[in-house]
């Protein structure tokens, strides 16, 4: 999976955060608030996260509505993968970005471990 362009990931981040669907005016009236952007170009990079799988759409009258196909959390973790992928010894690769993690960080990995490890067999 590559990592998101500008604007997609702009598009994207409004998807996440309001967790709704939601249709290209509202996109464009929200990052107009912050810069000016284009209704077509909104709609163009719109419909190539659609064809990507980054979004799904219905119909809603005569308009498109777009919601994320998934979480942004998912959309994370599968860089990461694909991080991993691209080194030849992963453990190293796991090394180095737990050496870059904060104190926060390392606790949350650390819980997250514990809930995935494998129980004993009884």
């Amino acid at each position: 999976m590559r990592r998101l362009g500008d604007l997609e990931a702009e598009i994207m981040d409004r998807y996440w955060r309001w967790n709704r669907p939601a249709t290209v005016r509202e996109i464009v009236d929200d990052i107009n608030r912050h810069r000016d952007v284009a209704y077509t170009t909104v709609t163009t990079v719109t419909t190539i996260l659609f064809h990507k799988g980054y979004l799904t759409r219905a119909r809603d009258g005569r308009v498109w509505v777009y919601r994320a196909a998934a979480t942004r959390e998912i959309y994370a973790a599968a860089l990461m993968e694909d991080g991993l992928a691209a080194s030849e010894d992963r453990p190293a690769a796991l090394l180095r970005f737990v050496e870059c993690l904060d104190e926060r960080e390392r606790a949350a990995l650390h819980q997250a471990l514990r809930v995935v490890a494998p129980r004993p067999a009884d």
